[in-house]
């Protein structure tokens, strides 16, 4: 069956369309990309503005169209951190009920944790051992641990990098003291969840998901995208913490020129990459491996897994 999932992120509205069955391997057949940046959209009281309000509704109809156009039996629609903190959140998801009829499931920050360990674990397989799994979204970091399908732990806290752009680093470039005062507010947040993960024992296999994590993994040498979705990339932290100040140096036009930075997400590269910093030197991880897999996946694995056989 060809089902679409509709992630309404903190950065994009992103509709995936994939070929699905049971048992087998969820195989790309579409992508619908819009830029919305609904975090941005927000007004002094953290609410989604009216004019926010009417962007996503017209995004959502696209994607609905794209959706149709493509031949999805179904549509998964969920949202995540941007809409789950909005102060309006329930007027906005009746508003978009309402006029597109279509009704967005918000996700916890726990939720999303767990659903992209899901497809971590799915893609390395059980010979992977104990994941530790590692996502910079626009608006939160989720970690999860566990060495089954379901993590022993899982946590979201509010380090985005869209989100952490827009709070602490207002220049462009930012000025140094910005910098710290970031990186010591990133680390002070991992690390009171260092424990939590501590007491299940040290990882075999550590991954990461999310443009972050690729866009700085191609910065440091890892493989294009256009190179294949089964090459191995992988993200050296020493290699990272050499391209935290260079990255720091620069304003978010010169950031884009780097290889595999788009402009769009240049601006808040920076702080993504504090926060990737910060997650692998307080967990002790010296390398890490890309997974081409995460939430979107997570969640059309976990629709596949309660799917009765007679529906295929």
């Amino acid at each position: 069956m060809r089902l679409g999932v509709l992630d309404v992120g903190s950065n994009t509205v992103h509709l995936l369309v994939v070929d699905a069955h049971p048992g087998a391997c969820p195989l790309p057949a579409h992508s619908h990309k819009a830029e919305l940046r609904l975090a941005q959209l927000l007004d002094g009281d953290g609410a989604i503005s009216a004019k926010g309000v009417d962007q996503l509704i017209e995004t959502v109809e696209d994607a609905l169209q794209a959706a149709e156009d493509k031949g999805c039996e179904d549509v998964l629609p969920f949202a995540t951190s941007a809409v789950r903190e909005a102060t309006n959140a329930d007027e906005v998801l009746d508003r978009v009920r309402t006029v597109t009829g279509v009704d967005l499931t918000v996700l916890t920050g726990e939720e999303e944790a767990r659903l992209t360990f899901l497809a971590a674990r799915r893609w390395f397989g059980w010979s992977a051992g104990r994941l530790l799994v590692l996502d910079i979204g626009g608006g939160s970091l989720e970690i999860a641990l566990g060495i089954d399908e379901d993590p022993d732990a899982a946590v979201s806290l509010p380090l985005g990098a869209g989100r952490l752009t827009a709070a602490m680093l207002p220049g462009d470039p930012p000025g140094p003291d910005d910098v710290r005062a970031l990186r010591r507010h990133v680390r002070a947040q991992i690390a009171r969840t260092v424990h939590e993960f501590s007491r299940f024992g040290r990882p075999d296999h550590v991954v990461a998901t999310s443009k972050t994590f690729k866009q700085l993994a191609r910065l440091t040498g890892a493989a294009r995208t256009a190179d294949g979705l089964y090459v191995q990339r992988a993200l050296n932290r020493s290699a990272l913490e050499e391209w935290v100040p260079k990255l720091a140096g620069m304003t978010a036009a010169q950031r884009a020129t780097l290889p595999g930075v788009s402009e769009g997400r240049s601006g808040q590269l920076l702080a993504g990459a504090l926060v990737a910093e910060g997650a692998m030197d307080l967990f002790g991880v010296d390398e890490l491996e890309i997974c081409p897999w995460a939430l979107r996946e997570g969640v059309i694995l976990r629709r596949l897994d309660h799917l009765p056989t007679t529906d295929v």
